[in-house]
């Protein structure tokens, strides 16, 4: 097992395929954020750690697409991070 870190959290986002990466989350599409660059960008990364927003963390605001059609998008995404 491997840590996560932001260097596998950013292939993980560049490789999803329906998701879209967003600096917010609210729509009624599926939307990704990456909270220590987005949400949470202006606290150090020991605040961060400290609230338990590690640097792999991705945040999944689950849409009204398909639900076979988003677990799909998610495991690619899965394989093609590693």
């Amino acid at each position: 097992t491997t840590r996560p870190d932001r260097a596998g959290a950013t292939r993980f986002l560049d490789a999803l395929k329906l998701a879209v990466h967003a600096p917010t989350l609210g729509d009624v599409t599926t939307l990704v954020m990456y909270p220590p660059m987005a949400s949470h960008r202006s606290l150090t990364a020991e605040q961060r750690a400290a609230l338990g927003i590690g640097e792999g963390l991705i945040r999944l605001s689950v849409g009204v697409e398909d639900s076979g059609d988003i677990i799909d998008d998610i495991e690619q995404a899965f394989r093609n991070a590693a």
